[in-house]
């Protein structure tokens, strides 16, 4: 690895809302639950955080919360730190060093759909304002833009604080390629639903939505994968297959806040518009899934 990575299991945090407004105690009270039940990072403001709809000042504030309630444990900040302006996610890394975050998720510029080339060297320039850890996010079905393999490995050749790639294209092709032309990278497995197969081929961990309602069972998968013990983790896998799915039911993080709502983990189901509460056919899909799980409370 080119430093100290951020690995393991990890939960891409949802963003609490009450009244409208960024519900600060709720937010910290989950954190709380993530590092009670083993969680190794969590990942505040990126794409499960409504990242998208919030202001900078509660994008700020989300990682000043999170940094601030893992500040004496073992649990690392992965502080989501992108945007489709290099400028201005120059100054989100900047800032997420500056109040203690242990490295930087930047997702692939979305809408304006640079070249390789323009790829290159928007997280060339990111990475090199910060000294803190960079990992590449992935997820062109949201982005409009994949990185390619070429331009992954250029970049974790090039810049020393680029450590690797969150994958969430889906492809677990892109993530064989990947390793297989650059065993060094942590490959970060974004797709819940293949967890297993991606730690299984040599990935270092996971980011995970499903980890906000059941962070023990994350855990416990991704430290029996890591370990090696990888008939244990493909059962928790396995397992885990239904809510998985029915947690993309509709647009991340649709699913998951309805999923936490009714598990009491949410005080109220609040969303940004233009995202809106599942339907009612949706609902009761989530509703009966929910039945086949334990989730362990505060």
């Amino acid at each position: 690895m080119n430093q100290t990575v951020i690995i393991g299991a990890m939960t891409a945090l949802v963003t609490p809302f009450k009244s409208g407004k960024l519900d600060e105690q709720s937010y910290e009270r989950l954190i709380k639950r993530q590092i009670k039940q083993g969680i190794d990072a969590v990942s505040p403001v990126g794409t499960t955080g409504e990242s998208a709809t919030l202001t900078h000042e509660e994008h700020r504030r989300c990682i000043e919360i999170a940094v601030a309630t893992c500040k004496g444990t073992d649990v690392k900040v992965l502080a989501g730190a992108g945007s489709n302006a290099t400028h201005e996610a120059v100054e989100l890394a900047k800032f997420a060093q500056k109040c203690g975050a242990n490295g930087v998720l930047v997702v692939a510029p979305y809408y304006n759909k640079p070249s390789q080339e323009g790829l290159y060297q928007h997280y060339k320039e990111i990475a090199a304002s910060i000294d803190i850890p960079l990992l590449l996010y992935n997820v062109p079905g949201r982005t409009a833009c994949d990185i390619a393999t070429d331009t992954a490995i250029r970049l974790f050749k090039d810049c020393k604080n680029i450590y690797g790639v969150k994958e969430a294209s889906g492809s677990i092709d892109k993530c064989v390629d990947l390793l297989a032309h650059e065993a060094r990278m942590a490959v970060i497995s974004g797709d819940d639903a293949i967890n297993y197969p991606i730690l299984s081929n040599g990935g270092k961990g996971v980011i995970s939505v499903s980890a906000n309602l059941l962070p023990d069972m994350i855990a416990k998968l991704v430290h029996l994968a890591l370990n090696e013990h990888y008939k244990e983790a493909k059962a928790i896998n396995d397992e885990l297959y239904n809510i998985n799915k029915v947690l993309f039911c509709e647009s991340n993080p649709i699913p998951i806040k309805a999923a936490m709502f009714m598990s009491g983990l949410l005080q109220s189901l609040e969303y940004r518009l233009p995202l809106v509460a599942p339907s009612k056919e949706s609902m009761k899909k989530i509703e009966e899934v929910l039945k086949q799980y334990e989730v362990v409370g505060f």
